[in-house]
C-alpha cells in the first residue's frame, strides 16, 4: 500500500508539471481591440421645483389691500409734494445768494479802484514831499 500510495503521488506530480507545459499555445499576433460600447448619456439632474412665493400680507383682502396701497399712494404724493417744495425753496435761496455774490464782487471792485486811487495820490505826496525836502534841504546844503 505504501509503494501505491508513493507511486501515485510522483505521477500526481509529474502531471502537475507537465500540464502548463502543454498549456503553452504558439505565439499570435495580437488582435487590434475592439471598439467600447458607447456609453449611455446621464441622466440630467432636474431643477428643484420653486417654492412659491408667500403672499406678503397673509389674510388681507382685496379691499384692504386696496385700501392700505391708496394710503401708501397719499403718502408718496405727500413726500412728493414736501420734496419739491423743498427744491423750490432752494431754488429761491439760491438766486438770492447769487444776487447776493454779484454785489459782493462789485463792492470789492469799487474797493480795489478806490484803494488804487489812493496809492496814486499817496505816491503823488510822496513825490512832491520828495520835492520840497530836496529843494528845501539838501540843495541848499550842497551849494554851501
Amino acid at each position: 500500500m505504501k509503494i501505491n500510495s508513493l507511486t501515485g503521488l510522483v505521477v500526481i506530480v509529474i502531471l502537475f508539471s507537465l500540464s502548463p507545459s502543454f498549456a503553452i499555445e504558439p505565439e499570435q499576433e495580437p488582435q487590434p481591440p475592439g471598439l467600447p460600447e458607447p456609453s449611455p448619456e446621464p441622466e440630467p439632474i432636474p431643477l428643484p421645483e420653486p417654492e412659491p412665493v408667500p403672499d406678503p400680507f397673509p389674510g388681507e383682502t382685496e379691499s384692504e389691500k386696496i385700501q392700505r396701497l391708496t394710503e401708501e399712494n397719499e403718502k408718496l404724493k405727500q413726500q412728493n409734494n414736501n420734496l419739491q417744495n423743498q427744491i423750490s425753496t432752494l431754488k429761491n435761496e439760491k438766486s438770492g445768494l447769487e444776487s447776493q455774490i454779484s454785489h459782493l464782487q462789485e463792492r470789492i471792485k469799487n474797493l480795489q479802484e478806490i484803494t488804487m486811487e489812493q496809492l496814486r495820490v499817496i505816491m503823488d505826496l510822496v513825490n512832491k514831499l520828495k520835492d520840497v525836502i530836496y529843494e528845501k534841504i539838501i540843495s541848499p546844503t550842497i551849494t554851501m
